[in-house]
């Protein structure tokens, strides 16, 4: 590895929903004792979310796939342990099937209460959870060069990763409906492009003076500097049920992101796309996840999703080697091959609906799915 080169390390964040093991409903006042024993057994990697029925993990920084994969499974693992010993289980999905966002109570913490105070209903329906992928890149304005860069693949790794069709009790007729809610929020969709780290420095700063926001964590963007971490944090995705279809897109995104310091490396960089049609593409994988394409700009025209995964892992096989998870990229064509959870989700509903289940038994069986794939496999 040569002086410049990023660490590419990694860390990987899921947020997930707790479900009543009776009811399959969320559990909108899950007991005191259940987050402690959480906190007490995973030492810091996990924390509560902005729902009262969500909670978070996080992955120690890893330098290996195997290492991040080893890691997420201990802490699902022990989030799903823990859960069953009160009556509830941890789904990794990003929308419950039959929730109702207007019964849910937000955690009391400052940072959480001042955001219910600010953003009001916005706010109030954030029942979602997503994944973040965090990749090491210690030079400041190296990571501003690939957050300019990176939008144009990021329709690509949501379309990957969908898991929220219903709303509600609602087929929304969207492949991730997550991103729907979560745009209602300011600061959020594809990052402002910034010629330096110096220039983003300044725009953070004048919109904290102006009392805007209280820290660069309020720029929710679908890929960010870190305001924590020397990261690049890809944000886009949706939480995935299936911990190899994790794995598979956090290597995407690593892999990705060392191809366009490769390119910099050979004077070269990745062609810039007006932000209109980076948007078309996104709320393309928004609405129809792998099924209908996306636009290649190149050719102008659109191309089937499996054509444009097979072209972009051919691009990064030199960086997966060199970051020895090749095996680990290659498995996100199985993604294709299986189709995402939200098509798994809607196919169980469908296969319920056909054995003669109502519309609340269909949901409830498709959260028993849900239920089983968080853990499979670990």
């Amino acid at each position: 590895m040569s002086a410049e080169e990023p660490s590419f390390t990694l860390g990987i964040e899921e947020e997930y929903l707790l479900v009543d093991t009776g009811s399959r409903d969320l559990v909108d006042d899950p007991p005191e004792a259940m987050l402690a024993q959480c906190e007490a057994l995973l030492e810091g990697q996990v924390t509560p979310e902005f729902m009262r029925s969500q909670i978070e993990v996080g992955t120690r920084v890893c330098g290996t796939m195997a290492e991040a994969r080893a890691d997420l499974a201990h802490l699902r693992r022990t989030v799903a342990s823990v859960a069953a010993s009160h009556g509830c289980a941890p789904i990794a999905v990003s929308t419950h099937p039959f929730a109702e966002w207007q019964q849910q109570k937000h955690t009391d913490k400052d940072r959480y209460n001042e955001l219910a105070e600010d953003m009001q209903v916005v706010a109030r329906r954030l029942l979602i959870c997503g994944m973040h992928v965090h990749v090491g890149i210690e030079d400041d304005d190296l990571r501003i060069e690939l957050l300019n860069q990176l939008p144009y693949f990021l329709p690509h790794l949501l379309a990957l990763s969908t898991s929220s069709p219903f709303w509600g009790g609602a087929d929304t007729g969207m492949k991730s409906y997550r991103l729907s809610v979560f745009d209602e929020l300011p600061r959020t969709g594809p990052p402002e492009h910034f010629d330096s780290w110096g220039e983003y420095q300044r725009t953070v700063a004048l919109m904290v003076r102006a009392g805007l926001l209280e820290d660069a964590t309020k720029l929710w963007w679908d890929v960010r500097p870190s305001a924590r971490f020397s990261t690049v944090e890809m944000r886009i995705t949706d939480v995935c049920p299936l911990l190899d279809d994790t794995v598979a897109i956090a290597t995407l995104f690593r892999c990705i992101c060392r191809m366009l310091w490769r390119l910099r490396r050979e004077n070269k960089r990745w062609r810039a796309y007006p932000p209109m049609l980076i948007a078309e593409n996104r709320w393309r994988a928004q609405r129809y996840g792998l099924d209908e394409g996306l636009v290649d700009f190149g050719k102008g025209a659109m191309v089937p999703y499996s054509a444009l995964l097979n072209e972009l892992i051919g691009m990064l096989h030199e960086d997966a080697v060199a970051l020895d998870c090749a095996a680990e990229l290659e498995s996100a064509r199985a993604i294709v091959g299986r189709g995402t959870s939200a098509h798994r989700q809607l196919a169980a509903f469908a296969e319920a609906k056909g054995a003669g289940a109502d519309d609340a038994e269909a949901l409830r069986r498709v959260v028993d799915e849900l239920v089983a794939e968080t853990v499979e496999g670990l």
